[in-house]
């Protein structure tokens, strides 16, 4: 349908006691979803980052670029073209779904 044309990034801030989290979806790309801390950082599951340490140990794959992967590098890459932030940037808050 029109999935090749639409690409988005939504972002639910973390609240107290509950993380956020980002959702990225690009055409070339996919969809990435990730946790997010109060911070801002992205939270990468110790149980993930372990096996990219052994996968990468095994010469299966190289060690920052999978990095890169878990934090989303290419959607933010390929979605900077599409964000506009400074003082003054027009705002459309969606507060409901019909």
């Amino acid at each position: 349908m029109g999935w090749q044309r639409i690409r988005f990034e939504i972002t639910e801030d973390a609240s107290p006691g509950v993380d956020g989290s980002r959702h990225a979806y690009t055409p070339s790309l996919g969809a990435f979803t990730a946790l997010v801390g109060a911070n801002g950082d992205i939270l990468v599951p110790e149980d993930r980052l372990r096996n990219v340490m052994l996968m990468a140990a095994q010469g299966r794959v190289v060690l920052e670029d999978e990095l890169d992967r878990l934090l989303g590098k290419q959607w933010d890459e390929e979605l900077e073209s599409f964000r506009y932030a400074g003082e003054g940037a027009p705002v459309r808050w969606l507060h409901a779904a019909v």
